[in-house]
């Protein structure tokens, strides 16, 4: 516990490691606080970058409103693409795929949500595919997007990851960031615990009175100098290997990931303009590294541009990421397997945190223990989503997905599961990530069908409910046709000579 009477202004921040993680704390901090601050940033060309994760959601979209990024110079630095979901492929049982998209589905009622009245449909006869009442899931089937007027349109992106580093990286050296080449070899204390300083390979010593732990698994502060241990979720989350790779992009991009489960996990596959990202995510307790660099390989397309990198990691979570004076974001303060492309958010929701509480006047332990109790709620709501996807499955094929089916899970997720199955309902958690739609999209897509639905639906007569998801669905079906291909709007949008070339 920290002496509330002793307490230090903080004038030094020093972010240790570049990455996504670091360079986005870079940036976030000195946007706003870059002209009080004195802001370091220690990385060296020597250590790589895990880098694998070029897919994100739509809150990387506010991010960037709060730093005011031209999203068109972004996206054109990056290579990017837009996505507006995921393809999850015979994830539910073997050639049966359903995506989860980041739209809203149909119209509420203040008592009840549209999955009821669909449900009704359903028993009716009278509903087509949960799908064709979104906007966002229906374009992305049909691989068409644009912007539309009042933000009609939820997307977000997908990045070059080594680019976004250098973009920010451009972003924030202006804003006061130094950059500071070299390996950090160790580091000193202070007598109450806290980090004094990190010292380089060179002998050089650099001194902060806030320090953020961006340098991945290696987790030199949080782990090795705070010795804030880790809590395993292995035995929910059976993956803990991935091998990535390039590969030259032979098709036109679309706005989706496509992650293809497979017989001891899944595969990604993320367009850019420039070239597509693959990876395969498995459990090398039931698949070994050279079977799935094989089978990673087998099913790509185009030729690969760099060596397939194999990255072993564990899914956990530190329970403490602020810790006396140092603050984990990134890989450092746990790891969460890329499924639904969460990574960058918690980064972002970290920063944003810490900006909230910034210490200016000294740390406090009440702002460290607020900030660690909003991560931990935010990052269990996240976990058990992901849960959800393995464990709720038909497959019979392999050993993987027997296993994940007949696993014990959280309380709080068999909850949320015999809620919805039972009578139809879902609520959302304040300040959950994933919102009611994203638990009904994955939940029917993975094979629960309620049981039942609210009352409220029961007053609408078969004419009424034909007509009100007749036209739904209309609205959606117009809207989509008038929309141009995701490819042509890219390369209006954003597109750069290097694409041009490619696509020409």
């Amino acid at each position: 516990m920290r002496d509330p009477n002793n307490r230090q202004p903080i004038r030094r921040v020093v972010i240790v490691g570049g990455g996504t993680a670091g360079w986005m704390a870079a940036a976030g901090i000195s946007k706003v606080l870059g002209k009080l601050l004195d802001i370091k940033l220690i990385e060296s060309d020597e250590i790589s970058t895990v880098g694998v994760g070029e897919a994100t959601i739509p809150t990387l979209i506010n991010f960037h409103n709060l730093l005011e990024i031209n999203e068109q110079e972004f996206m054109a630095e990056t290579q990017a693409t837009f996505k507006l979901g995921i393809s999850f492929e015979s994830w539910r049982d073997v050639k049966q795929d359903y995506i989860h998209s980041f739209g809203i589905t149909g119209t509420d009622h203040w008592t009840a949500g549209f999955q009821h009245f669909w449900h009704k449909g359903v028993e009716r006869g009278l509903a087509s595919d949960y799908g064709d009442y979104c906007l966002e899931l229906k374009a992305s089937k049909e691989h068409r997007f644009a912007h539309l007027p009042n933000n009609g349109m939820n997307y977000a992106y997908h990045l070059d990851a080594s680019r976004y580093h250098k973009y920010l990286r451009r972003f924030s050296e202006p804003r006061g960031v130094q950059r500071i080449e070299g390996k950090i070899v160790s580091y000193n204390k202070h007598d109450n615990g806290d980090v004094r300083s990190v010292v380089l390979e060179s002998g050089q010593e650099i001194e902060g009175d806030l320090f953020i732990d961006c340098s991945g698994f290696r987790a030199l502060l949080i782990g090795d100098a705070m010795q804030e241990p880790v809590e395993d979720w292995s035995e929910w989350l059976f993956c803990d290997r991935a091998i990535a790779v390039q590969t030259e992009a032979v098709a036109d991009a679309v706005p989706l990931t496509r992650s293809m489960a497979h017989s001891a996990g899944w595969q990604w596959r993320i367009p850019l303009q420039h070239r597509v990202g693959n990876g395969i995510v498995f459990s090398s307790r039931h698949l070994d590294e050279e079977s799935a660099q094989k089978q990673l390989l087998a099913n790509v397309e185009g030729k690969a541009l760099i060596t397939p990198r194999v990255i072993k990691f564990k899914p956990c979570q530190r329970r403490n990421t602020w810790k006396g004076n140092v603050v984990a974001i990134g890989l450092s303060s746990g790891f969460l397997e890329p499924i639904e492309s969460t990574s960058i958010h918690l980064i972002q929701r970290s920063i944003i945190r810490l900006m909230q509480a910034f210490p200016s006047d000294g740390i406090q332990q009440s702002d460290i223990d607020e900030y660690n109790a909003q991560c931990n709620r935010e990052i269990d709501h996240i976990r058990d989503f992901i849960i959800l996807h393995y464990h709720v499955n038909n497959r019979t094929d392999s050993q993987f997905w027997i296993d994940a089916r007949e696993m014990s899970i959280p309380a709080s997720l068999q909850h949320r599961i015999d809620l919805f199955r039972e009578t139809g309902r879902v609520f959302r958690i304040p300040n959950e990530l994933f919102a009611e739609n994203s638990w009904i999209q994955v939940m029917l897509g993975q094979g629960i069908m309620p049981k039942s639905h609210h009352q409220t639906a029961d007053l609408m007569g078969d004419a009424e409910l034909k007509g009100f998801l007749g036209s739904i669905k209309s609205a959606v079906d117009r809207t989509v046709v008038q929309l141009p291909t995701h490819q042509a709007y890219v390369e209006r949008y954003c597109g750069r000579p290097e694409s041009a070339s490619k696509a020409a």
